[in-house]
């Protein structure tokens, strides 16, 4: 075995992908939740589920509102990412919104402000 083949096996070794467990120790509680049902469904732990159609329905609602969690909380993170590499920038700078002049005036409203 050449050099090169024993490090692409070491380094295989090192880089081992991560079991399901470790994974999904990461993901939001919502989610594993989510999981934890599809799997219940999938061993029939309720023992309610007798026909096919009924398990098939079951499950693509658990996919549907599993893919909706996953891709907003991606969307959060994508944007969560962007505004940090904004606010890294030099010379970006946040601007406070201005009060509207309406409000000085209702505040002051019996000082009998003028606005010509």
């Amino acid at each position: 075995m050449s050099e090169r083949e024993r490090f692409s096996v070491v380094e295989a070794n090192c880089i081992r992908k991560r079991s399901l467990e470790e994974r999904t120790k990461d993901l939001q509680p919502e989610v594993r939740a989510r999981f934890e049902r599809m799997l219940d469904l999938i061993e029939n732990a309720a023992g309610d589920v007798e026909k096919a159609a009924e398990a098939e329905r079951r499950v693509t609602e658990e996919l549907r509102q599993l893919g909706n969690e996953v891709l907003h909380d991606w969307a959060r993170r994508q944007e969560q990412k962007k505004e940090d590499a904004f606010n890294k920038k030099e010379g970006v700078y946040r601007k406070e919104k201005k009060p509207l002049l309406v409000h000085a005036i209702r505040e002051n409203r019996n000082h009998r402000t003028d606005l010509y």
